[in-house]
């Protein structure tokens, strides 16, 4: 809520002295950000990047910044009446999150490139076009809401009001300084009242579909993606059990992620009663797949790196938090332990199966977004070895 005397974004002065950037996709979301700040009186200027050669992201379909969605972008802004931009930022994109992607692939890893997207491109790139414009903030339309809390007057980040559409696991890597300059008008919205919010407003994307897979990647296949810009990726490899047996053949480890279960290529007959075997891990190094039981699969320790944390407390202790590994999961109790050189350590209170390498550990207090890091090692330890190892107590406090 904000003091008496600032507007609706937080500022003391009126909206139409009040400059907004809004960074605008062509999807329903941010058109309503923009289209609403614009009807509320703010001086708002739309922009979009353009991530990809326009003529070929003309024949990409449900993904974000291609040809038809700076179209999009750019109809709206002129139906409303405010001025729109489209900067070409396909080098920046290509070097800061494609290029990283490929790159994760080949050390074994999950990658998540919409957070990497976010963390550099839209949040520090944008960030200062939107200060060189002369904004007073930039505004998206991300399902996270923004609060400023009245003891501190720090810019907080909390999980949105839809359970279904929050998008604080992919925001994580925001900075305080890039919190206090952002604004997020659907937070507190649901995905159903924004569509009747473009209706009542008119715009053209008011029914357009949700955007599905990563931009980059038409039709989901990673792989292929991978393979072009690393022909050196798809190289063959034994599949391994965990017991050391030598089980079958791979064409490369992209193809694998951490906890897949169907489409190993490993025949039958080689688990006692014909158990279903899942990827236990990726060994980039070997060249080798590791499979076993649903049992291997199971950590309670999660190593993260490259971590940002809005709440500069985590430094200071090791507290009770919860946490997501995965964007759709609910958060489950754990504990972290951050150190001052970007690294932190999560124990989970119970087993978790499937944690990859390369995805986010991203923390909560209750609705309160406390920040993440990459997920570079898991482990699995027990109380019990804890009392064979006295180095394990210095793991597990």
């Amino acid at each position: 809520m904000n003091k008496p005397g600032l507007n609706s974004l937080g500022f003391d002065k009126a909206p139409e002295e009040t400059r907004v950037v809004v960074a605008m996709s062509g999807g329903v979301d941010s058109s309503v950000a923009a289209a609403l700040l614009h009807e509320q009186g703010y001086d708002v200027v739309g922009v979009t990047l353009q991530l990809f050669d326009y003529g070929e992201a003309t024949s990409r379909s449900k993904t974000c910044c291609a040809g038809q969605d700076i179209h999009d972008a750019k109809r709206v802004a002129e139906s409303c009446g405010f001025p729109h931009y489209v900067l070409n930022y396909e080098s920046n994109f290509r070097e800061s999150v494609i290029e990283d992607f490929a790159e994760s692939y080949l050390r074994g890893e999950t990658p998540i490139p919409c957070v990497r997207c976010n963390q550099t491109v839209k949040f520090r790139d944008l960030l200062k076009v939107a200060r060189d414009l002369g904004a007073d903030c930039m505004a998206t339309g991300h399902y996270i809401e923004r609060a400023v809390d009245d003891d501190t007057g720090r810019s907080e980040m909390r999980r949105a009001a839809d359970p279904l559409k929050d998008q604080s696991y992919f925001l994580f890597a925001t900075t305080q300084e890039q919190l206090d300059f952002l604004r997020f008008p659907l937070g507190t919205w649901e995905k159903a009242a924004t569509r009747k919010e473009a209706e009542r407003l008119g715009l053209r994307t008011a029914h357009k579909p949700d955007s599905q897979d990563i931009c980059f990647v038409p039709h989901g296949d990673y792989a292929k993606v991978v393979k072009a810009l690393r022909p050196e990726a798809e190289k063959p490899g034994d599949i391994i059990h965990i017991d050391g047996r030598v089980l079958g053949a791979h064409e490369g480890i992209i193809h694998y992620t951490v906890g897949q279960r169907k489409g190993l290529g490993i025949g039958g007959g080689v688990s006692d009663g014909n158990t279903p075997l899942y990827v236990i891990r990726l060994d980039a190094q070997a060249n080798a797949v590791i499979v076993g039981p649903k049992e291997a699969l199971g950590r309670n320790i999660i190593h993260i790196k490259e971590c940002n944390w809005l709440d500069q407390g985590l430094l200071q202790e090791a507290r009770p938090v919860l946490v997501k590994f995965r964007s759709v999961m609910q958060p489950v109790a754990a504990k972290v332990t951050a150190a001052a050189d970007g690294r932190a350590q999560i124990r989970l209170e119970d087993l978790h199966f499937g944690i990859s390498p390369g995805q986010a550990a991203v923390c909560y207090d209750g609705e309160r977004l406390l920040g993440g890091g990459w997920i570079y090692a898991t482990e699995t330890w027990l109380e019990d070895d804890a009392a064979k190892d006295p180095a394990a107590d210095a793991l597990l406090s």
